[in-house]
């Protein structure tokens, strides 16, 4: 058996083992909503906290390092995502984030949705610290083993710790080379099991730590897995200091509440996906973090018997049906795309908004009410990405509906097409920045979004892309100050 002893290995996040706290954290953030969380503030957090025993801080001082860990704790479980605007640190919480707080006083439907909070963590990770050579959804490949027969349907702390966290990538011939691993490791007495772990201590003893005392028990008081007490195995130095670490066979299961949904989240977003990239050189990091969090599949909707606004669930696939519209011209989704963007500039309770398309045509005839005049929406993407715009072909657009300005919709396109729109009445906003707005206006029971705001950035931005303006605007009406 070749085990996996290196230095790099899945960063799992320690500092909190109690779901509720994890959850009271989240909902006392939330309630910081279009606040400043001032240095003063966190500390009435950590007060709150303690006073419903779900925190004992030894330091009298309250140090914010054990506060800003917990927020930190949240992103990492995909609660939402941190950004900053304008020098402050905000925290925007995401489609499932929302969801999990609507539901947080449902112990099974909080459990569905936290489940699929972990489907969505990926390495490369936003607020993770885990080497970006892991290419991975780390607990997609947990549930997997989990249910693998062959391994009986459970895994032990001590294959987690020597095995399971190292795994960089996945295939199915690398899947059935970690099962047979763990089933070679399973014969093992528990010297044998010893010494492998003393071939490199600091990361095995670190890594079963991490596993065995805080995730396994986060996930056991979540309901996402059951964890049953095993025998010890051994006792290891923690690193350099006087502190010994258990090495045990306590085991992990799937509680059978949750055990279809495992199933149906696989079916629909296999653990042999490969992860978006954070360092994709065709893209802004920030748009990638926008599409990692806006992960909401159909099967925890299903399970939940969620009855989502189908409007929501379209604009959160908005950067997916631009890719459909581009690849199918010639068939029924081609015009799947027009439809969300007609009823996304429709939100606005002062737009008016008209589909037409074909040759010669925008795709969208608008008109901002408020202020009597017309402007073009027009959806741009190739299987790539945008690598030009003729800004004279979108002029004819314009002039056939009296328009002001074109605004192009995309997901991604090369730095040259900015020069394309340069000086020109035209406008570029990223579909993900798009979508992200309309969906937390209807998340957050805006009825009367005004096109003012979007108007002045645009007149202001002609000839630019818009899509931080827009991502600001979006961070300061529904973003947590932190």
């Amino acid at each position: 058996m070749t085990l996996r002893i290196d230095s790099k290995k899945w960063i799992l996040y320690r500092h909190i083992r109690n779901f509720k706290l994890l959850c009271t954290v989240a909902e006392l953030l939330k309630s910081f909503s279009k606040t400043s969380i001032s240095k003063d503030e966190k500390e009435k957090l950590a007060l709150k906290l303690k006073e419903a025993d779900l925190y004992n801080e030894r330091n009298p001082d309250l140090p914010l390092d054990a506060i800003n860990h917990k927020i930190n704790q949240l992103s990492y479980y995909m609660f939402g995502y941190q950004t900053v605007v304008d020098g402050e640190n905000r925290f925007l919480f995401s489609p499932l984030g929302n969801l999990f707080l609507k539901h947080i006083n449902d112990e099974d439907k909080s459990a569905k949705i936290f489940l699929t909070m972990l489907w969505a963590v990926q390495f490369q990770h936003p607020h993770s610290g885990t080497d970006n050579v892991f290419q991975i959804y780390p607990f997609r490949l947990i549930f997997k083993l989990l249910t693998d027969q062959r391994l009986e349907n459970k895994l032990y702390a001590y294959e987690i710790a020597c095995i399971v966290v190292f795994v960089k990538n996945i295939s199915e011939d690398i899947y059935n080379n970690i099962v047979d691993e763990i089933l070679e490791l399973r014969k093992l007495s528990n010297e044998k099991i010893t010494e492998k772990f003393q071939e490199d201590s600091h990361a095995l003893v670190n890594s079963a730590y991490e596993w065995d005392y805080y995730v396994s028990n986060l996930f056991d008081s979540a309901g996402v897995l059951t964890q049953s007490d095993g025998e010890t195995i051994c006792k290891l130095q923690h690193g350099k200091t006087e502190t010994f670490r258990k090495i045990t066979r306590n085991e992990v299961t799937i509680p059978n509440s949750i055990l279809e949904l495992v199933n149906n989240l696989e079916k629909e977003n296999s653990f042999l996906e490969i992860p978006l990239l954070l360092n994709d050189p065709e893209r802004l990091k920030i748009d990638v973090v926008k599409e990692i969090y806006s992960f909401y599949p159909m099967s925890l909707l299903e399970s939940i018997g969620e009855d989502e606004n189908d409007l929501k669930l379209e604009l959160l696939n908005l950067p997916k049906l631009i890719e459909q519209y581009s690849n199918n011209t010639d068939g029924e989704e081609a015009y799947l795309f027009e439809d969300v963007l007609e009823d996304g500039f429709n939100m606005f309770y002062n737009v008016d908004a008209k589909k037409i398309g074909g040759a010669g045509n925008t795709d969208l005839e608008c008109v901002y009410l408020s202020k009597k005049k017309k402007f073009a929406v027009d959806a741009k993407s190739t299987k790539n990405k945008l690598s030009g715009l003729n800004a004279g072909r979108l002029a004819g657009h314009r002039e056939k509906i009296g328009g002001e300005y074109t605004v192009v919709v995309t997901p991604r396109y090369v730095p040259a097409v900015l020069q394309d729109v340069q000086s020109t009445p035209i406008v570029i906003i990223r579909a993900n920045t798009f979508s992200e707005f309309l969906y937390n206006c209807i998340d957050n029971d805006v009825r009367k979004i005004d096109y003012k705001n979007f108007d002045d950035i645009i007149l202001t931005n002609l000839g630019k892309d818009i899509s931080k303006e827009i991502s600001n605007l979006t961070i300061e009406m529904f973003a947590t100050k932190r």
